[in-house]
């Protein structure tokens, strides 16, 4: 018989020799842990749909960031969940400067200053009465231009609690050159805006809704991108990237790899992909079940954003994984 004299099997041979021959791997410093901080509670909500995930009090979100920083965690991004009763029709909390997420931002930076990229979520979903991204026109529809108004303002008001990136997550157009107008002429020339590039009308939003307490009417199709397209995904980076977007990110990740791997071969910006709620809750889920290998798929999964391309990684494994790592030495 004529044996192969090529066998690519000789490099899987051992971990040792896997582990050389890797060609991506996750590092902690790529990870940026999403955290929830809720107004008007005295101990950690547990957040049922997504196992292990709670919605802090600025106490024991201190506690989660300097934990973070331990584990060697690149950078957190913060969500803020006001009280029901401060919501209303534009957001108020959203631009007041003792607002849950504001405070949320100082907190985190007393605790770990400058060890930890702080980034903040610049939406209207959270702090609304109607739980869209933006403010509502006469007929119940997102108008564009004057949710624009709303995103300058919570955008400086963020970056003065001390936030070092500015994440616009609502998918209007034109948002981040009007951010980046808006800092600069309030003096925050420094501070970076993390373009929401592609970012769809996804199933896999589920979770996020309790975590944020959503009061959502309707669904965000007029304003997030259309699943089945990916070519537009093309043109918001182009958009993006003019308007001055510092990074852009796709979300959501694994039913994406596609889109994130077309913006990371042309993109000149670092690239950052947010693994989403349901994304985490399909595997903690299958896990708890005994279906799956739940540490070999988290792993898994954040090595294929990677090799998709990704530069950063939104994940609520990020603390844990870097832990696990920094126990592998």
């Amino acid at each position: 018989m004529n044996y192969p004299q090529a066998r690519p099997r000789r490099l899987r041979t051992t971990p040792a020799m896997r582990r050389m021959v890797a060609e991506h791997r996750p590092d902690a410093a790529d990870l940026i842990l999403p955290a929830f901080v809720r107004e008007g509670i005295a101990e950690p909500v547990a957040i049922s749909t997504m196992p292990g995930v709670r919605q802090h009090t600025l106490d024991s979100l201190r506690k989660a960031a300097a934990e973070a920083v331990a584990a060697g965690v690149g950078g957190i991004m913060l969500f803020g969940v006001p009280e029901e009763a401060k919501k209303d029709a534009v957001g108020t909390p959203g631009t007041d400067p003792d607002g849950i997420l504001q405070r949320a931002l100082r907190a985190v930076r007393e605790e770990v200053g400058d060890d930890l990229v702080v980034m903040s979520d610049v939406c209207l979903d959270e702090v609304t009465d109607h739980g869209h991204c933006g403010v509502l026109d006469a007929r119940g529809r997102v108008d564009n231009d004057a949710t624009l108004l709303r995103y300058a303002e919570m955008a400086v008001v963020q970056a003065e609690a001390g936030a070092h990136v500015l994440g616009p997550s609502g998918m209007m157009d034109g948002q981040v050159g009007v951010i980046r107008r808006a800092l600069d002429a309030a003096g925050h020339q420094d501070a970076a805006v993390l373009a929401y590039t592609a970012k769809y009308a996804s199933a896999f939003y589920g979770p996020f809704r309790e975590a944020v307490n959503s009061s959502l009417k309707g669904d965000r199709r007029t304003y997030q991108q259309d699943p089945p397209n990916a070519r537009e995904a093309l043109r918001e980076l182009d958009l993006d990237l003019a308007e001055g977007a510092d990074m852009v990110m796709v979300k959501p990740g694994l039913p994406y790899l596609d889109v994130l791997r077309r913006i990371a071969d042309v993109s000149p910006v670092p690239v950052a992909v947010y693994q989403i709620s349901g994304e985490y809750a399909m595997v903690e889920a299958a896990a708890e079940r005994g279906w799956l290998d739940r540490e070999r798929a988290i792993e898994e999964t954040l090595t294929a954003f990677r090799r998709a391309g990704a530069g950063m990684v939104l994940t609520y494994w990020a603390t844990e994984f870097a832990q696990r790592l920094r126990a592998a030495g």
